[in-house]
């Protein structure tokens, strides 16, 4: 069964910087995905790396965050620049077994990280 640690999150001030780290005890997956929950919203994905290294992004992290991988690591990283307020939220990784594709649609994965707190403050 795969295992997902997220960490990297922390408090961070409005165009900061940061970047998490998700470390998958196994290599058996094809995509990796990032969500995020703000206070009070459902999660939204919001980033995804398929097998293929293809990222995906929404709109209003687009310019902003990149997603990447270190094999020898087992570890993807979401690096995000120019935070504001609204990125605040728990942010989770997830990991699909089977995907030709990525998706940030939740359904698509099927082991879960527990979060890592981010807050940007104005």
């Amino acid at each position: 069964q795969l295992q997902l640690v997220e960490s990297g999150g922390g408090l961070v001030q409005d165009g900061g910087s940061l970047r998490l780290s998700c470390s998958v005890s196994d290599s058996a997956y094809s995509a990796i995905g990032w969500f995020r929950q703000a206070p009070g919203k459902e999660r939204e994905g919001i980033s995804c790396l398929s097998s293929h290294d293809t990222p995906q992004y929404i709109d209003s992290v687009k310019g902003r965050f990149t997603v990447s991988r270190d094999y020898a690591k087992s570890t993807v990283y979401l690096q995000m620049n120019s935070l504001k307020p609204e990125d605040t939220g728990v942010y989770y990784c997830a990991a699909a077994l089977f995907a030709a594709y990525c998706s940030v649609v939740e359904t698509s994965y099927n082991y879960w990280g527990h979060g890592t707190q981010v807050t940007v403050s104005t």
